[in-house]
């Protein structure tokens, strides 16, 4: 993407914000649903398991980071929603739950990338191709798939508040979790200096691989090849 114009990044971003936003209000919605499960109804109170995007959107997370991004050359958007509000202190089992809750957001994102390779299989096999609108749903949700498996991957990073940071924290021990949240104050710049020298692009090779096995999965067992 580095090699494209302006405008060519434009019609990219066009194409991945809608699957954008879907893949980062679900990821938060999942994690507010998880946290219910296992006791805790913040993010419920708060209005935050809803799927209007508008109580998600992040300043920083949803609109500069992915901008950055896209103008630094990476091809698929990282980022995130406002984070939902989890008191984990609700949970009824402190460390299954934090586990959980965690992954329920990246779980999110890897089932959305599956059901959008169905969906893409689907319209290949039954959308004729001259319908007006075959080509945008055909490269929004071919888009999809890989860029959920972006934001999925990406907020497995263990770099707090990440997901994966959190995961992480389940299995430490109390001692421990509060020396390792230490770094959460610096954790945008290192995020941003990561993003800046390129250290992410080592998503892209598990991105591609998960990708292309789900879309030659589904098209397969669509007969969509």
């Amino acid at each position: 993407m580095s090699d494209l114009n302006w405008n060519e990044r434009l019609q990219v971003l066009s194409i991945q914000f809608v699957p954008f936003i879907m893949a980062v209000v679900f990821h938060e919605v999942a994690h507010g649903w998880a946290a219910r499960k296992f006791g805790d109804k913040t993010a419920e109170s708060e209005g935050r398991l809803t799927l209007n995007p508008l109580p998600h959107i992040d300043p920083i997370g949803t609109i500069l980071f992915p901008v950055i991004n896209m103008v630094s050359g990476i091809p698929i958007l990282f980022g995130w929603a406002k984070p939902v509000p989890i008191d984990a202190r609700n949970f009824t089992k402190l460390r299954p739950g934090l586990f959980w809750v965690s992954f329920a957001g990246p779980g999110m994102n890897f089932i959305l990338a599956t059901l959008s390779g169905a969906v893409f299989a689907a319209i290949k096999k039954w959308v004729p191709e001259d319908f007006f609108l075959f080509e945008p749903l055909i490269a929004m949700t071919y888009v999809s798939v890989s860029l959920n498996f972006a934001l999925g991957l990406f907020n497995l990073v263990p770099i707090p508040p990440l997901d994966g940071s959190k995961m992480i924290e389940s299995f430490l021990p109390k001692k421990w979790i509060y020396q390792y949240e230490k770094i959460a104050p610096y954790s945008f710049f290192i995020l941003m200096g990561l993003l800046m020298i390129g250290a992410f692009k080592v998503l892209e090779f598990p991105i591609r691989l998960l990708s292309n096995l789900v879309l030659l999965g589904m098209t397969t067992l669509f007969g969509a090849t």
